[in-house]
């Protein structure tokens, strides 16, 4: 089913930039989101490179106001959405005891309720696909609560929760919703991420557990073997699927930890994390 309609959002860089430009290049019709399209030009150089074409609209997930003119336009000029990939959001660094609730509640706004305020301005059009589709990003994050991060592990466990019960209520109307699960790779996300204000205070109990933490992950996301591309064609086959499952870890890191959460208990597994997030 060539020329589906696909809205992606946050494509400024990482996955979403990949995969508008993967989408487009096998012919989907794609309109790519970003809140500042000041930042278009790496996605329409991949985009170029790889032989398709765009329609690049600002979108900020956080915003019923910047959301409606995007699904507005995609109803005037196409009339439907096939797929939606929910694919804005961005990392949260710092003791959860550290972080501002202000903190907290920008992150959820942006990772959860930014997924809940776009699929839900989008549904009438996913209703009029004669076979829709919701890609929700997750991360491993959402499989197990991970120090250092948790208020962005609690965003990801929400999504993950959120979209779990979106499949049964949307699979009575035959719309089709996934969550991508990706481990560590190499991309924008460590650049873009957020730390906590109060991450260096000297009155933190956390300041040398943090700065451990951190630097253990710059560690692990250097060391990443996989290509950020894999989250692009594993959304690629999920599209064409016909039946596609609700979840799919990606990468070895996020298949490891999806494996060892269903068989081991929470006292072990959770010496295996200590380790391995430390290493």
């Amino acid at each position: 089913m060539a020329g589906r309609v696909v809205l992606i959002t946050g494509c400024s860089s990482g996955f979403g930039l990949l995969i508008a430009a993967r989408l487009a290049a096998r012919g989907e019709v794609v309109y790519a989101t970003m809140r500042d399209i000041r930042k278009q030009e790496r996605l329409l150089k991949e985009v170029a490179r790889q032989g398709g074409s765009v329609t690049v609209l600002p979108l900020d997930v956080t915003d019923d106001e910047s959301i409606a003119p995007v699904v507005a336009a995609i109803e005037r000029e196409r009339g439907r959405l096939d797929v939606l990939v929910n694919n804005a959001g961005y990392g949260l660094g710092g003791a959860l005891e550290d972080l501002l609730e202000s903190e907290v509640r920008a992150q959820m706004e942006t990772n959860f309720f930014g997924v809940l305020k776009v699929t839900n301005q989008c549904l009438p059009l996913l209703r009029r696909s004669q076979k829709a589709q919701i890609i929700n990003i997750s991360s491993v994050a959402g499989l197990c609560g991970i120090p250092g991060i948790g208020a962005y592990s609690a965003s990801k466990f929400a999504l993950e929760g959120y979209t779990e019960a979106l499949w049964y209520e949307l699979g009575l109307f035959g719309i089709a919703v996934t969550l991508i699960e990706p481990g560590s790779y190499r991309t924008e996300v460590q650049q873009n991420r957020k730390l906590a204000a109060r991450i260096a205070h000297p009155d933190s109990h956390y300041q040398d557990y943090s700065k451990t933490l951190l630097e253990a992950t710059d560690r692990r996301v250097s060391r990443a073997k996989g290509e950020p591309e894999d989250v692009a064609r594993l959304i690629e086959r999920v599209i064409d699927t016909e039946k596609p499952a609700l979840r799919y870890a990606v990468g070895r890191e996020a298949r490891a930890v999806a494996f060892l959460r269903r068989i081991l208990p929470f006292k072990r597994l959770s010496r295996i994390l200590t380790r391995a997030l430390l290493r």
